[in-house]
């Protein structure tokens, strides 16, 4: 089976026959990282170019990784390194960087959309890395692996996504794939961070940290993104974390192999507590490998890669 779409924008408009070949094909590239030459010909001869408009550790790094792993040829691009800063528009450079004729573009930028416009306007794969509080399709997709290889199954396992809803684009495209792949999706966090009508995506809402965990099998916490928000919308870090950091004491509501996730960077003491996220529920470590398999396996697919 092939993928037969040029772009990766969202898991909004993926399908799950789509999710099913990605998880695979990813799965099958675990085994090259722990090679002691982690390096295979498949890419060779292929460009790909890493465009990155924010800040960005494990998905910029990983991409990166994840195409010299298939011996592709990387360029990275940061705003601040590029001709941005001397007033060039998104179109402009990327229409240069078709002009140069790579045969993948990886794209973060601030501005939801972004990686959908620049789709319709050139001819190269376009994969969103993330694009403003919209989506990011391969985090969800790593996290998703991640629950299927500690699980089993992501089809009737019990989620919760806790934080700041309102501008995670990691929640909402999770929220698009865990659903779509049969789990209960359960969200929380202080009513001005979350969306209005956010039910309407399938998800059970809760304001209570300790009534959104209970019983459930993934506690995936988020990062307070705010950078993201136009006023303070809350007092302080500090009452964030009395109500919504997760610890020892509540953790124990839910399930007892409960995993956690989270998609970093992590705020230690405010959305979670260190020895939860480096304690014997988590598997944010996992999550990190995972993305390199699962970034793998998108731009094998995205460049004519069969299952």
């Amino acid at each position: 089976m092939k993928l037969t779409r040029k772009d990766i924008l969202g898991i909004k408009d993926l399908a799950v026959d789509e999710i099913n070949l990605i998880l695979e094909t990813a799965e099958s590239f675990i085994e090259v990282s722990t090679r002691e030459i982690k390096k295979v010909p498949t890419l060779r001869g292929k460009t790909i170019i890493n465009l990155f408009f924010e800040a960005s550790t494990r998905t910029r790094t990983s991409f990166e990784i994840a195409a010299k792993r298939l011996s592709a040829d990387t360029i990275n691009i940061s705003a601040s390194t590029s001709s941005v800063v001397k007033g060039e528009t998104l179109v402009d450079t990327a229409r240069n960087l078709e002009a140069m004729n790579p045969d993948v573009i990886v794209i973060r930028h601030s501005a939801a959309g972004a990686p959908h416009m620049l789709a319709g306007m050139i001819k190269q794969s376009i994969i969103n890395a993330g694009d403003g509080a919209h989506e990011h399709p391969s985090q969800a997709l790593l996290d998703m692996m991640t629950i299927k290889e500690k699980k089993g199954r992501i089809a009737g396992i019990k989620v919760a996504i806790v934080g700041d809803i309102a501008h995670s684009r990691v929640a909402r495209s999770n929220i698009y794939g865990l659903t779509k792949m049969g789990a209960k999706v359960i969200v929380a966090g202080p009513a001005m961070m979350l969306p209005r009508n956010i039910e309407q995506m399938g998800v059970t809402v809760y304001h209570q940290l300790k009534e959104a965990i209970k019983d459930v099998d993934i506690i995936m916490m988020l990062r307070i993104q705010l950078e993201r928000q136009q006023q303070r919308i809350f007092p302080s870090l500090r009452e964030y974390s009395n109500y919504f950091c997760l610890n020892r004491q509540n953790i124990t509501l839910a399930k007892e192999d409960v995993l956690v996730m989270h998609p970093g960077p992590i705020n230690r003491g405010i959305e979670i507590a260190p020895d939860i996220a480096d304690g014997p529920y988590s598997v944010i470590l996992d999550q990190v490998k995972n993305g390199v398999a699962v970034r793998m396996a998108l731009l094998y697919l995205l460049t004519g890669g069969k299952s």
